[in-house]
């Protein structure tokens, strides 16, 4: 998968958000036919951005240039514990535009990604160490093993995992 940085110029505000795409041919393909929207106003003008190089950190060999890097491992968030009272003054629900990006969100980890449950920080340290193939991969994982997997350089994200748009 490859990470683009975007922007939106169907307003003057140009709207900056990032994407994740199978491929550079996949995203000129939906580029080309208006099929990628801005998650902030729905406009289809988009357009990648400019992009910062990966730069490894000091002590680490670079990759070859020939490699792709794996895209960072999503890790999706717990659902939060209920509040026991409702707060003074509430954000209200979430916005229909704003769950339907994380639905489509939701789709591509599902279909690009390999589901690794509860081993996710174990599963990722062994595509680290290279005992595994990388890949992408989803599961569970604690803000400690999250946390752990940031502290030894492993790139890993979380993402609101909102159900499913056809639940």
């Amino acid at each position: 998968m490859i990470h683009y940085q975007l922007r939106c110029t169907s307003t003057a505000e140009e709207h900056a958000f990032d994407g994740w795409y199978r491929d550079s041919a996949a995203f000129e393909t939906l580029a080309k036919a208006s099929l990628l929207d801005c998650p902030v106003c729905g406009g289809t003008q988009v357009s990648r951005a400019l992009m910062a190089p990966a730069i490894p950190k000091k002590g680490r060999p670079a990759r070859n240039a020939i490699e792709a890097a794996p895209p960072p491992v999503p890790v999706p968030a717990p659902a939060p514990e209920p509040p026991s009272e409702a707060p003074a003054a509430t954000a209200g629900p979430m916005p229909a535009q704003v769950r339907a990006m994380l639905q489509k969100l939701r789709a591509e980890v599902e279909r690009n990604c390999d589901y690794v449950g509860a081993d996710f920080a174990e599963e990722a340290r062994r595509m680290e160490r290279g005992e595994t193939e990388r890949r992408g991969i989803f599961g569970e994982a604690s803000e400690a093993e999250a946390e752990a997997l940031r502290e030894d350089g492993i790139e890993v994200a979380r993402i609101p995992w909102v159900p499913p748009a056809d639940a």
